[in-house]
């Protein structure tokens, strides 16, 4: 019977960890990676124009992708989908952030302030600044996402997922 386990990922692997296909004395196999998927080349110039919404929006989809592709392994449906939810939730996203602020460069900083400022008001279940953290958080990936790969898998390889 074959299963999957994440492995630690290799600097050229872009969004999430490499799954490997393990045989049944758990050696692994196959590689799986996922890919990159960018539409457009973008320019320095043409990034910062970009809206700290749609920064976040982008931002939202990788972090999504990633935590997903961290608890991929073999379990059910619904447990696998209560894990990755519990971490994308707007509490834990906040909480990640703090973790990794004082890592941050002045020009990640700068992409945190425009996503917190970008807030106008929160759902009803959430504090203010607990959904200003969360968008900042998300802002600053779909930055680094375009502008800076290796930079965005530094930080996340921070994240603590249980």
């Amino acid at each position: 019977m074959r299963r999957s386990k994440n492995l630690n990922p290799p600097s050229f692997c872009p969004i999430s960890s490499l799954v490997y296909i393990l045989d049944e004395s758990h050696t692994p196999i196959t590689p799986i990676s996922f890919g990159r998927i960018q539409a457009v080349a973008i320019t320095n110039h043409q990034l910062r124009q970009l809206s700290p919404t749609v920064l976040a929006y982008l931002g939202d989809g990788v972090y999504e992708l990633y935590v997903r592709a961290v608890y991929l392994q073999p379990q059910r449906l619904q447990a696998y989908h209560q894990r990755v939810v519990a971490q994308v939730r707007a509490e834990s996203q906040a909480a990640q952030l703090t973790k990794i602020l004082p890592l941050l460069t002045p020009d990640e900083l700068e992409i945190v302030r425009r996503g917190r400022n970008a807030v106008k008001k929160s759902p009803k279940r959430l504090a203010v600044d607990i959904y200003q953290q969360a968008t900042s958080l998300e802002t600053l990936i779909g930055y680094l996402y375009l502008h800076d790969l290796d930079r965005l898998l530094d930080l996340l390889s921070k994240f603590d997922f249980d």
